[in-house]
């Protein structure tokens, strides 16, 4: 009877051991924090006492500056199924435009997913001195952690794959990143079109939001009915898909490897040692406005913590006659997409963006699209690659009305 107690006995506490393990907040479960895979943010992590997992993300720098960004977040768990975890972002300390400011703000939400492709947001909360915390529940042994739903150099081959042989699509290699990867001009339409655009897609590696825009357009550009035709037959596409693929793959946050931000510098002609992917675009456009082609309208597409149009007011010839197309452009975002943020104030000037550069130098018109990284407020919900995409098919109808009425 005594060896039964004992035996039982010895039973019930390796089975409150075992929960105590799965159910108790902090890192009891977690085996491991992967960042071996593609576009995984690069971070080291420790635990606290308290079980809570401390991950400190690594900053990348601008060149001859004082500038830093951490802010991308790609990390894949390894644990206990139905363990509870505490996580603690922290390195959010970020430099900008030569200003300590901290990425923390911004971190309102984050998403997960059980498999790397179906995603779903999860809200965080602030913590003093500029920390962030997540709370989630392993819904089984490999949980996915993301700032925004991910778009990597594979979902581009894969885009790239399935419209290289379309008749309406033309994929030309302008030239290769700092890291030596190729860079693809993608051309939706034949060029024959009254009207051509230009977009530029993550300039920046942790705002993917800009890749599920572009690929939201291609797909709708691509179908095959009537509106598609009409569109193509009024307007030409020229889309650079991802700009900063180096970092992209690298799970960096803001500059390429040679630790230049691609969004700056447009004032002035490109360095294609420290910026070969700015030199290649630069290249391309000039050979684009001597044939005869120049874009009638550019727009370079990022995320952030507010969502807005950035349009600049550089002192060029009829700058009033640009900032009422941009007026025009802007209302129709508000009448065909979710848009509702608005565009920066009439004293706004943002140096050496290509939304910038391009209007200065070019005297193309041209503006930075932002997208809210936490929250769309059309739709009232957080945001997710299919949002986006939507919001990407959407534009083709905004472009169409533009030209009947932008230009005129």
């Amino acid at each position: 009877m005594l060896r039964v107690l004992l035996i039982i006995t010895v039973l019930c506490s390796a089975i409150a051991t075992a929960r105590v393990e799965v159910s108790q907040d902090g890192s009891g479960g977690l085996e491991f924090i992967d960042t071996s895979f593609e576009n995984a943010s690069p971070a080291w992590y420790e635990r606290d006492a308290d079980g809570t997992i401390q991950i400190h993300l690594l900053y990348d720098h601008e060149r001859s500056s004082p500038n830093r960004a951490a802010g991308h977040i790609h990390l894949r768990l390894r644990g206990t199924p139905g363990a509870k975890l505490t996580l603690e972002f922290r390195n959010l300390d970020n430099v900008y435009n030569g200003a300590p400011g901290s990425v923390a703000a911004e971190l309102k939400t984050l998403v997960t997913s059980e498999n790397g492709r179906d995603w779903k947001p999860v809200s965080t909360d602030s913590l003093p001195q500029n920390r962030v915390r997540l709370t989630v529940v392993m819904p089984g042994p490999v949980l996915y952690v993301a700032r925004l739903e991910p778009y990597r150099l594979s979902d581009l081959d894969r885009l790239l794959t399935s419209i290289r042989n379309h008749p309406r699509v033309q994929v030309t290699n302008i030239g290769q990143t700092a890291g030596g990867r190729d860079l693809e001009m993608i051309r939706i339409g034949d060029g024959r079109a009254p009207h051509r655009v230009f977009l530029r897609a993550r300039a920046h590696p942790w705002e993917s939001g800009s890749n599920w825009i572009v690929e939201g357009l291609v797909r709708r550009l691509l179908k095959d009915d009537a509106d598609a035709k009409k569109f193509l037959a009024h307007y030409t596409v020229y889309i650079l898909p991802m700009a900063n693929k180096d970092g992209v793959a690298r799970g960096m946050t803001r500059f390429n490897i040679n630790g230049k931000d691609l969004n700056r510098n447009w004032d002035k002609p490109a360095d294609p040692q420290l910026a070969p992917e700015n030199a290649a675009l630069e290249r391309w456009l000039e050979q684009t406005i001597a044939a005869g082609r120049r874009p009638d309208l550019a727009i370079e597409l990022h995320n952030d913590g507010s969502g807005r149009l950035h349009i600049s007011r550089p002192p060029v010839p009829q700058l009033a006659r640009h900032l009422e197309r941009m007026a025009i452009l802007e209302t129709l975002l508000r009448q065909k997409t979710w848009f509702t943020e608005g565009s920066t104030n009439e004293a706004f000037r943002n140096n050496g963006t290509l939304g910038e550069g391009w209007l200065e130098r070019y005297g193309i018109d041209a503006v930075v699209h932002e997208f809210n990284c936490n929250w769309i407020a059309g739709l009232g919900v957080p945001p997710l690659g299919r949002n986006w995409s939507d919001y990407g098919g959407k534009l083709a109808d905004v472009f169409d009305e533009y030209f009947n009425i932008g230009l005129k």
